[in-house]
C-alpha cells in the first residue's frame, strides 16, 4: 500500500505546476516513508509515496510500459500477478520489475478499461496515456484502497487521501451537509459523498476516465446476490469444502510479501480462523499477532486472544489500552479519518497499528468483510425476528415506510434505526439556521444504493448488499481501516474480501448463513476442525471503546472547550441548547450509552468540531 496523487489539466493549458505535486504528495509520507517519486509534464503530473512490501529493489513508481506511453501509479496489491505475468510474457510484453502492479500497464494495453473483469486485487490507481493525452483512474471492487478527487477549473485533482487534494491552492474547503448527515444517520459518509463539499470519494468497482476535456464515471462491478429461490447453492458438505478451499487461498494470497507479515488478534471468529489458517498452511513460519487490550473487563476480550495465540503459537503483542489513550489520540484519529466518528474505537485501532510497526511488521491480515458476507451482526437476527411479527399501521409507520420505500424501494426493508424518529433527533441537534432547510441536505432523500440489487433477494442478502454498501466501504475498511493502518505506514489486508472467495458466497443460501438464529454457521463449519470450540461457539463481541461520557467524566479542558456552548454557536452547525443538554446527560458519573443500541452523538459533534479545526473548514456563523 502507497499514497498517490495528481493534477490532470482537462483545458490543456499546462497547468500542472511541479511545486504543487511535491506539496500533495509529502502530506502523503505516512502511507510511503519509503521513497517517492514524479511524472511532471505540461498537462499531467502524477506523484507517489511507496511502502515497500513486494520488489523491494525496482518496484519504484511511476512505472511505464515498453514504450513510455503509458504511465502508472498504484497503492495496492493485484494478488494474481505471477500469473497475469506469466501470460503477459507468452503474449510477448516486456516487463522490467518484478512488483505485482506493473501487470496493469499491460493489461491496459490489451483491453483498456475491460481490464478490471476479474481483477482480484486491493488497488486504487492512476493511469496516464501519454500519447492519447486521457487519465484512467479505477478502485477495486470492494473499497479496500481509497481514492478522491475533485474537478475545479478545469483541473482533475486526485489523491489518496482528501488533505493530498487541500494542498492544492484552488482545491474547496466546505463542508458537504450531506456528508455530514450520512456521518449522523448512517456508519459513515457514503461513496461519492465526503464531508469536503465538491471533493469526491469515487465508489469502490468504478473507474474514471478523464480525456478530451470530459470526466466519466462508471461502475464495472457491484455485489448482485440471486433472486430470492434461484438455484439450491448446492450441496452444504460441498460448500463448506469450496469454502475452505477458497478461503485457503485466499489467506496464502494475502501473504505474499518480501517483508513480514503478522496478523490481528480481536479475539472472535474471523481473525481466530486467519491465524488458524495462517497456521495450518505454514506450521513451521513463526508470525507476530497483535491485539488491544482494555483495562475494562466488560469490553476486554484478552482472555480468548490468548487462547488463540497459544492454538497457534504466534509471536504475541499486546497493546493495553485506557480511557486517557482515547482522549490523547483522537484529534490525530480525525486528521487521518477525515471525517467525524460515530465510535471511539479508532484510537484503539492507531494504537495497535502503532505497536505493530514498532515490531517492524508491515503488512498485517484483518477479518473485515465476514460479517457481512455470513449475517454476522446482529441485525440480520432482528429482521429475522421482525418477520414473524404483525405488520403495525399506525401513522408513524406509514410515515416510516415512506422514508423506507424512497431509501431502499421496499417500505419493509429496516436498516440500522427508525428514519422518521432519527429525523426528530436531527431536528433538534442542527442549529437553528440548518433545520429549515434540512430537506436540502437530509442524506434519505438523496440516493444511496441500487434498488435493483435489493429487489427480490433474501433478506438476509438485502442486509448484506446494504452493509457492504453503506458500512464496509464507507467506514470499516476506511477510517476503522486503512486509515489507521496506514497512518503507521501498516497495510492492511483481508482475507474474506477476495473476489473469488465472494462471488461464491454470493450463491451460498442464505439459511447456511443465518441458520435459526445462529450467524455465520457454514463459516463455522469451516472454522471447528481448526479454531477452538469456545471461541467458535460465543457470542459476537462488537469491538467498542470507551466513548463521548467516558471523555466528559474526564473533565478535559480542551473537550471543554470544543462543546462549548460559544463554540458551538459560532460554528453554526449544531444547536448549543441541545449540546449542553446532552453534556449534562453524559456528564454524570456512572453514566454510559448503550453502544450497541444508542448513536453517542456528543462523540459525532466533537470529532466533527476537530474535523473543521484541523482542515481550517468554514463556520456558518
Amino acid at each position: 500500500m502507497c499514497g498517490i496523487t495528481g493534477i490532470f489539466d482537462l483545458r490543456g493549458e499546462g497547468r500542472a505546476d511541479d511545486g504543487v505535486i511535491g506539496a500533495m504528495t509529502k502530506v502523503l509520507s505516512h502511507r510511503g516513508p519509503d521513497a517517492e517519486g514524479f511524472l511532471v509534464e505540461p498537462d499531467a503530473a502524477l506523484g507517489f509515496r511507496r511502502l515497500s512490501i513486494i520488489d523491494l529493489t525496482t518496484g519504484d513508481q511511476p512505472i511505464f510500459n515498453e514504450d513510455r506511453s503509458l504511465a502508472l501509479v498504484c497503492n495496492g496489491e493485484i494478488y494474481d500477478y505471477r500469473r497475469l505475468r506469466e501470460e503477459l510474457l507468452r503474449r510477448g510484453h516486456t516487463l522490467r520489475t518484478e512488483t505485482d502492479v506493473e501487470v496493469l500497464l499491460h493489461l491496459y494495453e490489451e483491453s483498456a478499461e475491460g481490464m478490471l473483469e476479474g481483477l482480484n486485487g486491493q488497488f486504487a490507481f492512476a493511469l496516464y496515456d501519454r500519447r492519447r493525452g486521457a487519465l484512467f483512474l479505477a478502485r477495486d471492487q470492494f473499497g479496500i484502497c481509497p481514492l478522491y478527487y475533485t474537478v475545479v477549473d478545469g483541473l482533475l485533482l486526485f489523491g489518496s487521501e482528501i488533505k493530498a487534494i487541500l494542498e492544492h491552492p484552488r482545491a474547496p474547503r466546505e463542508v458537504d451537509l450531506t456528508g455530514l448527515d450520512q456521518a449522523f444517520s448512517l456508519p459513515g459518509p457514503i461513496s461519492p459523498r465526503t464531508l469536503f463539499r465538491g471533493i469526491h470519494s469515487l465508489p469502490p468497482g468504478h473507474f474514471l476516465r478523464a480525456a478530451g476535456g470530459e470526466v466519466t464515471v462508471r461502475q464495472y462491478w457491484d455485489l448482485d446476490y440471486p433472486l430470492d429461490g434461484d438455484g439450491d447453492g448446492g450441496d452444504r458438505a460441498a460448500l463448506v469444502a469450496e469454502l475452505e478451499e477458497r478461503f485457503e487461498r485466499s489467506v496464502r494470497l494475502r501473504l505474499q510479501a518480501d517483508v513480514p507479515v503478522g496478523f490481528f488478534l480481536s479475539g472472535g471468529l474471523d481473525s481466530s480462523l486467519i491465524a488458524a489458517t495462517i497456521h495450518h498452511l505454514f506450521p513451521d513460519t513463526p508470525r507476530h499477532s497483535f491485539s488491544v487490550t482494555f483495562s475494562d473487563e466488560r469490553i476486554s476480550e484478552a482472555r480468548y486472544q490468548h487462547l488463540m495465540a497459544g492454538h497457534v503459537g504466534s509471536i504475541h503483542h499486546e497493546t493495553g489500552f485506557a480511557e486517557e489513550d482515547v482522549a490523547r489520540r483522537l484529534g490525530r484519529v480525525v486528521y487521518h479519518a477525515e471525517c467525524p466518528l460515530k465510535e471511539t474505537y479508532d484510537t484503539a485501532s492507531l494504537a495497535l497499528s502503532q505497536s505493530t510497526r514498532e515490531e517492524g511488521i508491515r503488512v498485517v491480515l484483518n477479518g473485515e468483510g465476514s460479517d457481512e458476507l455470513f449475517a454476522g451482526y446482529v441485525g440480520y437476527r432482528f429482521d429475522k425476528r421482525r418477520a414473524g411479527e404483525a405488520p403495525r399501521q399506525d401513522l408513524d409507520t406509514l410515515l416510516g415506510n415512506e422514508i423506507r420505500q424512497r431509501l431502499w424501494g421496499d417500505p419493509d426493508l429496516h436498516y440500522e434505526k427508525d428514519e422518521l424518529a432519527f429525523r426528530e433527533v436531527k431536528e433538534m441537534l442542527y442549529s437553528p439556521r440548518l433545520v429549515p432547510c434540512l430537506d436540502e441536505f437530509d442524506c434519505t432523500f438523496f440516493p444511496l444504493v441500487d434498488h435493483q440489487r435489493l429487489a427480490g433477494r433474501h433478506p438476509v442478502h438485502k442486509r448484506s448488499y446494504l452493509d457492504f454498501k453503506l458500512r464496509l466501504a464507507g467506514h470499516l475498511i476506511a477510517d476503522h481501516g486503512d486509515r489507521m493502518t496506514m497512518a503507521n505506514s501498516v497495510e492492511g489486508r483481508y482475507p474474506f474480501l477476495d473476489l473469488e472467495l465472494v462471488e461464491l458466497c454470493r450463491r451460498i443460501p442464505a439459511d447456511l448463513k443465518l441458520e435459526g438464529f445462529t450467524e455465520k454457521s457454514i463459516l463455522k463449519d469451516v472454522a471447528r476442525h481448526r479454531v477452538p470450540a469456545e471461541i467458535v461457539e460465543r457470542e459476537k463481541f462488537a469491538f467498542v471503546a470507551p466513548g463521548s461520557p467516558a471523555l466528559l467524566q474526564r473533565d478535559l479542558e480542551w473537550v471543554a472547550d470544543q462543546l462549548s456552548y460559544e463554540r458551538i454557536r459560532r460554528l453554526g452547525y449544531f444547536n448549543p441548547d441541545t449540546v449542553e443538554t446532552l453534556k449534562a446527560r453524559y456528564s454524570k458519573p456512572g453514566f454510559r450509552l448503550d453502544q450497541a443500541l444508542e448513536d453517542d452523538l456528543l462523540i459525532v459533534v466533537l470529532t466533527f468540531g476537530l474535523l473543521q479545526e484541523t482542515f481550517d473548514l468554514p463556520a456558518l456563523g
